[in-house]
């Protein structure tokens, strides 16, 4: 531990609030990524109830002599839902926690438990954190809806925690229609089951949930008014001008031009991994950060089709008006005004005297308006717009094609 600091927080998914200072540089953040030895990735079943996978999974579990932590949240008529499963499995030995047990209570009826006899602990979500049995690998969560992410992955990780293979089964109401965040919850906890996942599952919380106050009580919310990446971008310049830091203006650019740029379900199934490929893409500023990310998608997930591609092209495109200063382009589609091609716009264009002549020759006196630094020229559709576009960007601006090529 660095002698430089004072308080070392740890944490498998921490709130919005703490994750959110990290992000934004309030706090320093490191990841531990390796998992225990022998660790193995949690199968976890999301769906509607159903008694029927519970009976196998609970008798499953029995089979290979192992427990089974059965999470019913609710005190009022957790003893019905102990009776339930002793009717599911009558063989099965079942015990009873919660936290409004008297602390003598609660610590025997876990002890018992903790020494194998019973089978299966019809709980709260009191087992959430602090618990380390390895004999027990099988989870069933009844009202999975009712729960954050933050406790259905903390309930997860209590399972697994010996070189077994664990099972998570978090059920909702049958014909139940969820919110649109407990939606959320559920997909987000049933895609992410790799092992240290759990920083993902915090990411996705915090833009569910929000980040709350950094400085009062709410540990979550507000992100939703202004959009999680604004409010990252907020936050962080706040930070630097706190810390006297003049942050780098960000040039806009507007590229309205047609063409099929994606990335299609078929190529990349997750959405949360389509979404940080998106957001990965849009941070580049160079075209050899471009090209880095298309050998990065090349890399995990194969070829690029042609709608990848395209997408590729555009932020090449992007990259190049960047460089070079151009704030617009802007391609009006043929058929408009009577217009058998497309006719493209890009501005500011500042040419040299030579490229102004070569201009006039290629596409005629009007093509450019040097009073307003725009190029109005007619695409010739043998190619894609934006790689069209680019390649006369390059041949006009030589400090350009010198940052392509470097």
């Amino acid at each position: 531990m660095s002698s430089g600091i004072d308080v070392l927080t740890l944490s498998a998914n921490p709130i919005p609030r703490t994750l959110e200072m990290a992000l934004t540089g309030i706090r320093d953040l490191s990841m531990v990524t390796t998992p225990p030895t022998d660790r193995r990735p949690i199968l976890t079943h999301v769906g509607e109830r159903d008694e029927r996978a519970i009976t196998e999974a609970i008798r499953r579990e029995l089979l290979r002599e192992g427990q089974v932590f059965y999470v019913h949240n609710r005190v009022s008529d957790i003893e019905d839902a102990a009776r339930r499963v002793r009717r599911l499995v009558p063989e099965a030995r079942v015990a009873v926690a919660h936290g409004q047990m008297d602390e003598g209570t609660l610590e025997r009826v876990v002890l018992d438990f903790s020494q194998r006899n019973a089978d299966v602990l019809v709980c709260t979500t009191i087992v959430e954190s602090g618990i380390d049995m390895p004999s027990v690998n099988t989870l069933v969560v009844g009202r999975a809806d009712l729960l954050g992410l933050g406790q259905l992955h903390q309930l997860r990780g209590r399972v697994g925690r010996s070189g077994q293979r664990a099972y998570a089964y978090l059920f909702y109401p049958e014909d139940k229609v969820l919110s649109e965040q407990a939606y959320e919850r559920l997909r987000t906890i049933g895609e992410h089951t790799d092992l240290g996942s759990g920083f993902k599952i915090a990411m996705r919380d915090l833009e569910i949930r929000g980040s709350g106050n950094l400085l009062g009580r709410d540990q979550s919310g507000h992100v939703a008014a202004v959009g999680y990446d604004l409010y990252v971008q907020l936050v962080a310049e706040a930070v630097a001008e706190a810390r006297g830091v003049v942050p780098e203006e960000v040039a806009l650019i507007s590229i309205d031009v047609p063409g099929d740029a994606h990335l299609p379900a078929s190529y990349v199934a997750k959405e949360d991994a389509r979404l940080e490929a998106y957001r990965r893409l849009a941070s580049t500023t160079t075209d050899e950060e471009v090209r880095d990310v298309g050998d990065e998608w090349i890399d995990r997930y194969g070829p690029l089709p042609k709608e990848a591609e395209g997408l590729i092209d555009l932020a090449l495109l992007r990259t190049t008006c960047l460089e070079v200063g151009i704030s617009e382009i802007s391609v009006l589609p043929a058929r408009t005004g009577g217009r058998s091609v497309p006719l493209a716009k890009i501005s500011p264009l500042h040419l040299t005297a030579s490229a102004q002549v070569r201009i006039l020759r290629l596409f005629g006196d009007r093509a450019y308006d040097e009073a307003n630094a725009t190029l109005r020229v007619d695409l010739s559709q043998k190619i894609s717009a934006p790689v069209e576009l680019r390649t006369l960007i390059l041949d006009l601006l030589p400090t350009a094609k010198q940052a392509a090529k470097g």
